[in-house]
């Protein structure tokens, strides 16, 4: 009886291993895939402007000019990134950084306030496996800060914002606790929706969607995430580095936010040390701020920007 008891032991600890290796496998690819449609420019056009039309007029008007053009930047470790530049000869860019699984031109919106109503060149980067950029997995935002900052570098400016939305946003608080170039005179950055870290917006998933708690799925997957892409989600904190930079920043929020909770953005605000300013925006789910409240949004860039 003792032997078969230690045998029936063993198997459930077996089974939970191979659950455990499995799960954390369907975890990682179900978070970091990428768009399987990802490179489908028409369809991407036709969900931006059903839902932002005034996208369109501005969109069809740089065309004429031949000023929304698309541009590619080679890494230093040779990956090819793709993304789209507009031009309008002024010496303020701004950085436009799109959310998880989409691509540039979901946020011509975003593109359209900084070029029509403020002025500003404006650089779309793609992410890595996003859009037609380069890569295999989801970055999260992380390594994607670099990547971002050599998109700045590259377009460098008197002037210049970064500002992104969701996966973007976390991009944005990201980079921003890093080193910058000594040349820009004025640089801001602004974050709309974004979350505190990869671990704690993958810890709410994974409650919220399966009903599962963090321990033990959680540092598997993480673990996983270390051995295959060489990143893990602990050290992929948006909090740790807002923390360190000294750059003025715009937080926003949506109030009904329940994608990423909007009570990560207050953790976030306090953490940011120097000029900061703060806006909830009333009864906005995820990523909608703008398209809920698109004149206070206009406003509340041009005020944070002056």
């Amino acid at each position: 009886m003792k032997k078969k008891a230690i045998i029936i032991v063993l198997t459930i600890v077996a089974l939970l291993i191979f659950a455990i290796i499995g799960g954390s496998f369907y975890m990682l690819d179900y978070s970091l895939a990428p768009d399987a449609n990802r490179t489908d420019r028409d369809s991407c056009f036709r969900q931006q402007f059903k839902n932002y039309p005034e996208s369109k007029v501005w969109m069809d008007s740089l065309v004429r000019v031949n000023a929304f053009r698309d541009t590619f930047l080679t890494m230093n470790d040779g990956r090819r990134m793709h993304g789209f530049y507009v031009n309008r000869g002024s010496h303020k860019t701004a950085v436009v950084v799109h959310g998880w699984r989409d691509c540039a031109i979901k946020f011509l919106w975003l593109a359209r306030i900084y070029e029509h109503e403020l002025g500003y060149n404006v650089v779309m980067p793609e992410l890595h496996a996003c859009g037609e950029s380069e890569g295999d997995a989801i970055r999260m935002g992380w390594k994607d800060r670099l990547d971002v900052k050599e998109w700045l570098t590259a377009f460098l400016a008197d002037t210049m914002v970064v500002h992104g939305v969701s996966m973007g946003a976390a991009t944005t608080m990201m980079l921003s606790g890093e080193p910058m170039p000594n040349d820009i005179h004025d640089l801001r950055f602004v974050e709309d929706c974004g979350y505190t870290s990869v671990w704690d917006e993958f810890a709410m998933q994974l409650k919220e969607e399966f009903g599962l708690p963090s321990f033990p799925l959680m540092y598997s997957t993480s673990l996983l995430c270390k051995l295959r892409y060489d990143w893990s989600f602990g050290e992929a904190s948006a909090l740790k580095q807002v923390a360190k930079c000294h750059y003025p920043m715009l937080f926003i929020h949506g109030s009904q936010d329940s994608f990423v909770p909007t009570n990560m953005v207050y953790p976030l605000f306090k953490a940011k040390p120097g000029k900061k300013s703060l806006w909830i925006s009333e009864g906005a789910d995820h990523a909608v701020s703008y398209k809920e409240h698109k004149a206070e949004y206009i406003s509340r860039v041009k005020t944070f920007l002056r």
